[in-house]
């Protein structure tokens, strides 16, 4: 089944993973599996709001090409997940695909408890059922620890031994992770809190408005270094962080660096895959627009390829298989004035102050990305497409240098933008009728390319 979103809804991302329709909301459990990519997502297949979430499922061979499954997780009528399978991970269990999630029941006030699902036939590569153990392998929260939030598990293996990240939120207001050792999945004993909120660097980089760390993700380096993400609650999802360090082997996390995952306003809960020689990051998109007269609502991010700078800070880029997606030929080889399609992939390199127009308000009004190497800033904005939660421009700063580039993806109402490889800023824009698509840049030795996204052939 394709994941191409109906024609008659131009706000639809048609090239990203979401269900055919209803609510979706946080990537769950990427996984790759005979030779497949595996995503799972909370869903609810009723209605585009947020309640009676399930983990959807689809997989891919190459990123690209994504294909529908059936439900992966359903709640159990009286069980401990009977409100909702809420977020998590899945890893291989001694050759066995096992989904450990959130479970929560009705009587829940953020305290969930930690499930397992297991494939239902390893030997089937698109896992297309899976089958719930009836009782959590934690019940809770550890003792003395005043937690009040506690969800989302995510399993990594260091120093020769498997472990968990659990994200809580204490009394005080003070957020944690709280560490696990679960070398048998079905054994979890609690190891201690791993971070919390008052550390200097978490500090620095976040300050104190979180209450709570959501969907924790734990990535190595490719330089040894460790980075762990974070999804900062504050009552209610607010932004995404991450901090770079040292994991030793006790495991103590040491972090050095850290900053916003993401810079723009529809961008929460990442899930990481770590592959041998990469890691791969999916976010969800939510909708910046009142909800009702859709059946649909949120979406996932294109695939990111993360990493570690020399100095500590994200790097960050386009999975390469996304070129995939492009036409044979590029629609813009040059600076000048030209039509949008609805979905395109495109660069700009920048030399001096640059403006990108991307869209124009029947007033003249424009949404555009403005480059400035020497003073090194990207500036998203958006005056003309106002929304609720802010309206000022979104101002980036980038390591200045000659040259600038940026790459936007857009799809319908989803834009990406990636700023050089130190920066994202992810953005819902919702076009109106009599909106215009179209693309000028204007800039000193400004260059540009840029593709149509089709949908991509098989070969």
């Amino acid at each position: 089944m394709s994941l191409a979103a109906p024609p008659q809804d131009p706000h639809a991302p048609r090239f990203r993973v979401r269900p055919p329709a209803h609510w979706m909301n946080d990537p769950n459990g990427p996984f790759r599996w005979r030779g497949r990519y595996h995503l799972f997502y909370q869903h609810n297949p009723d209605a585009p709001v947020h309640a009676n979430v399930h983990w959807g499922h689809a997989s891919s061979p190459d990123l690209a090409h994504w294909e529908h499954h059936p439900i992966a997780l359903t709640p159990t009528p009286g069980g401990p997940d009977e409100a909702g399978c809420w977020s998590g991970c899945t890893v291989d269990d001694g050759g066995v695909p096992t989904a450990v999630y959130t479970g929560v029941d009705r009587h829940h006030t953020g305290l969930g408890t930690i499930c397992l699902a297991r494939a239902a036939d390893p030997d089937d590569p698109l896992l297309t059922e899976w089958i719930t153990l009836p009782t959590p392998v934690v019940t809770g929260p550890p003792e003395g620890l005043d937690v009040v939030m506690f969800r989302d598990p995510f399993v990594f293996r260091h120093a020769g031994r498997r472990r968990a990240l659990v994200g809580a939120g204490h009394g005080d207001g003070t957020p944690s992770v709280l560490l696990y050792d679960c070398d048998d999945l079905t054994d979890w004993r609690f190891a201690g809190v791993l971070l919390d909120g008052r550390d200097p660097a978490a500090r620095a980089a976040f300050g104190d408005r979180a209450t709570g760390w959501e969907c924790p993700q734990l990535y190595a380096g490719s330089d040894g270094s460790w980075v762990l993400v974070l999804s900062l609650w504050d009552g209610r999802p607010w932004t995404t962080g991450y901090l770079t360090g040292h994991l030793d082997a006790q495991p103590r996390f040491s972090a050095r660096a850290g900053g916003r995952l993401d810079h723009g306003r529809d961008f929460y809960a990442p899930a990481v895959l770590q592959e041998p020689d990469r890691a791969l990051m999916w976010g969800w998109s939510w909708e910046a627009r009142e909800q009702g007269g859709t059946d649909w609502a949120g979406v996932l991010t294109a695939p990111r390829v993360v990493d570690v700078h020399p100095d500590g800070s994200l790097r960050v880029s386009p999975a390469p298989e996304l070129d995939r997606l492009r036409a044979g030929e590029p629609f813009v080889t040059a600076p000048g004035r030209t039509p949008l399609p609805a979905a395109y992939d495109l660069t700009v390199s920048a030399r001096g102050r640059t403006t990108v127009s991307l869209l124009r308000s029947a007033s003249g009004a424009e949404l555009t990305v403005r480059l400035d190497p020497v003073a090194g800033t990207v500036t998203l904005d958006r005056d003309a497409w106002p929304r609720q939660d802010a309206a000022a421009p979104v101002v980036v700063p980038v390591p200045r240098g000659e040259e600038l580039t940026v790459r936007v993806l857009v799809d319908g109402s989803l834009y990406e933008l990636f700023l050089g490889d130190r920066a994202t800023v992810t953005e819902r824009v919702y076009q109106r009728a009599d909106d215009v698509r179209q693309l000028e840049v204007t800039g000193p030795g400004a260059a540009v390319t840029g593709w149509e996204l089709v949908p991509p052939t098989r070969g």
